[in-house]
């Protein structure tokens, strides 16, 4: 909802328990003037009177309290927008108009002719925002940097930043520290969203799991990408943000053209980080997740179980027993297509590799959906080999630097989705493809990081790495319009390539490359803080897990940390024992039955993994569900209690422990308490309204 003063020159933004609010001044200074709980139109218009606090000499009354700071005039904190001109640098605006439209609010402004217009939208208790650029001079323009947007935090003291950070295999993983006086940077300058960040912050003074503010900003790009918070020197925060890492650049306008920036989405909550995560998750399954309201399928990937050595007997023989347990969808992994025997060769030749699938992927395809299950295929199709038939008759389709040398990393190269014919391609081969058989499931993947981004013949090759992330949204955006039935999930090397921009355009994403149950704990712990289980990609793989560490874990183990998000298995079902099997058919059951309340459920996170007993709760309408791991015990110490969440206290609820695995006792005390004891390493507790 968008209420406007009666002179237009303060509106308020408002959700189900929060407000934005936003002033222009006499002298067209765009001011922000409130973020946090709800309040009413005369209340803004109460602040908006309020007069600027005095400040001294070689200091700006604007620093702090600019809605979207610009370069130039008497200002000195970081610009969201730079630009440049033959003639001149930074911006000199005056406001023209405001437009609503829905639930959109648009504020235009003016600089001789380029015009910057911020949207705003709240969605829930979700504010979206982002920025036009539209060059209507008759003089090209360079930007240099256009943030999505600048957000303001209140005057506080003791600051925390929380953040995601981590690399290959250790994704997500949750850190907390004092904010100090200067700036903190986060991003990624890698051409894609990046393991060692999630585009996501979170700011709170004393906030727990479900008490206290929290602030919350997420970016919506999939490309590199910054996030600046600054504690200025009056302990005002600001955090701006958007795409691209430096400022070298992103885009030259000529004269009738324009660039729209990502969302860059905030949430002020009083729920602490639990609330917020909660918020988010509503916002992405309501705004961002395609067709969120569906079960997403226990899936089997082959990739753990074969490598690369695969043929259509062996998949077939894995798919019998993946629909002896139950398995509802069955993918086939790296190895199909072209000369691809290795990681060395192949990439690119998007066709059946007919030494092992002589008649294409359709006979398997149509045996997998004889077993009664849907039939998927890894691609990556945003690389190429120098070893392919690809490489071979367009090398100059790569990005690459003349005179220098062309870097490969696991022996492949970027190719260049700016280009039209590289779009062009992609689009026939993977069109044909989908076509050539009932493929129902696309797993995609982003092995490698930009290295050598140039583009020889292009005026301005900067462009490049805007319009690479632009291709590959327009490509998945035709790709889904053309098979409506197909679902995608992005991957990158694991969780390289997560944020709101890819998660708008796929059904789910692969968390991490590391599947070892207990490690995946810290990961998942991490990445509910932004993102809904309904996206989250898990995997029951063997054990011991020779991918990665070595590590033995029961199968029950490996089971419930698989069924927090959505359940798979990547195992090599063949050499499983028959009583295996039939353990793992009784789990990926139990997982069906929970399943809508696992993925669609309010997630409350009881207890971190830092060790001893670990808890997540689930809870949609009269149903509950518990999963719950205990890593270790020490000294003969008893199963702590844990404290249940989201339910009724007035009601009364059965509890019961499901999964055949437990020894030991569940105690529930009118519907606000369990305990767990025993020597337990993991349990599924279900709960139901009596």
């Amino acid at each position: 909802m968008v209420d406007i003063a009666g002179d237009g020159r303060t509106w308020l933004l408002s959700g189900p328990g929060s407000s934005y609010a936003l002033h222009l001044s006499a002298a067209d200074e765009l001011l922000h003037l409130h973020w946090g709980p709800r309040l009413a139109l005369a209340d803004a218009e109460a602040l908006a009177a309020r007069p600027l606090p005095g400040y001294w000499p070689f200091e700006s009354p604007l620093d702090g309290r600019e809605e979207y700071p610009v370069e130039g005039g008497p200002r000195f904190v970081r610009p969201a927008l730079s630009v440049r001109t033959e003639e001149r640098r930074g911006t000199e605006w005056r406001f023209v108009s405001y437009e609503t439209e829905g639930e959109e609010l648009r504020l235009r402004f003016d600089d001789d002719g380029l015009a910057v217009v911020l949207h705003y939208r709240m969605r829930g208790d979700v504010v979206e925002r982002r920025v036009t650029v539209e060059n209507g001079s008759r003089a090209r323009v360079e930007l240099l940097r256009a943030d999505a947007a600048t957000w303001t935090l209140p005057d506080r003291e003791g600051w925390r930043l929380s953040q995601l950070h981590g690399r290959w295999a250790a994704e997500s993983r949750l850190t907390t520290a004092p904010l100090t006086y200067g700036e903190k940077i986060i991003g990624s300058r890698r051409g894609h969203t990046g393991h060692q960040h999630l585009p996501w912050l979170a700011l709170d003074t004393d906030a727990t799991e479900e008490h206290g503010e929290v602030y919350g900003c997420a970016l919506g790009w999939s490309g590199s990408w910054r996030i600046a918070v600054a504690q200025l020197p009056d302990a005002r925060v600001q955090i701006t943000g958007g795409a691209g890492y430096d400022d070298s650049g992103l885009l030259l306008l000529e004269p009738g053209e324009s660039y729209t920036t990502p969302v860059f989405a905030g949430l002020w909550s009083d729920g602490g980080f639990g609330g917020a995560s909660r918020t988010w998750h509503a916002y992405q399954r309501a705004h961002v997740i395609p067709d969120a309201e569906r079960d997403r399928p226990v899936l089997f990937n082959s990739w753990e179980a074969t490598n690369f050595d695969i043929s259509e007997e062996q998949q077939a023989a894995l798919a019998r027993r993946a629909a002896e347990i139950g398995v509802e969808l069955f993918v086939v992994d790296d190895g199909w297509f072209g000369a691809r025997t290795s990681d060395r060769a192949g990439l690119g030749d998007w066709t059946p590799n007919p030494g092992r699938f002589p008649h294409g992927l359709k006979p398997l395809a149509d045996r997998v959906h004889g077993l009664g299950m849907r039939f998927g295929i890894w691609v990556e199709p945003e690389m190429v080999n120098p070893d392919s038939e690809l490489y071979r008759a367009h090398p100059d389709w790569v990005q690459h630097q003349p005179g220098r040398k062309r870097t490969e990393l696991r022996h492949q190269l970027v190719l260049n989705l700016a280009r039209e014919d590289v779009r062009e391609y992609l689009w026939e081969r993977l069109d044909a493809l989908l076509g050539s058989a009932p493929i129902d499931y696309v797993k995609w993947d982003f092995n490698r990081c930009f290295t050598d981004a140039g583009w020889p013949g292009e005026a301005y090759p900067q462009r490049l790495w805007v319009d690479h992330v632009h291709a590959l949204y327009a490509l998945l955006d035709r790709l889904r319009a053309a098979h409506p039935g197909v679902a995608f999930e992005s991957c990158s090397g694991g969780g390289g390539r997560i944020d709101l921009g890819v998660l708008s355009r796929t059904d789910q994403v692969w968390t991490s490359d590391n599947t070892d149950p207990l490690d995946r704990l810290a990961i998942q712990h991490g990445f509910t803080q932004i993102h809904p289980a309904r996206v989250m990609a898990a995997w029951v793989t063997d054990s011991p897990n020779t991918q990665l560490n070595g590590r033995v874990s029961s199968l029950r183990f490996r089971f419930v940390s698989a069924m927090a998000g959505v359940l798979g298995v990547g195992g090599d079902l063949t050499e499983w024992s028959t009583r295996e099997l039939s353990e793992a058919r009784r789990w990926v059951e139990l997982y069906k039955e929970i399943r809508p309340v696992v993925q669609h459920g309010e997630l409350y996170r009881l207890r971190p993994p830092t060790g001893g007993l670990s808890a997540v709760q689930y809870v949609l309408g009269e149903e509950a569900v518990v999963l719950a791991w205990l890593q270790a015990q020490s000294y003969g110490e008893p199963v702590p209690a844990v404290r249940l969440r989201g339910l009724d206290p007035a009601a009364s609820y059965e509890c019961r422990e499901t999964g055949e695995v437990h020894r030991g006792t569940v105690l529930l005390h009118h519907g606000l308490r369990t305990g767990l004891k025993g020597d337990l390493d993991a349990t599924v507790i279900r709960i139901r309204r009596v």
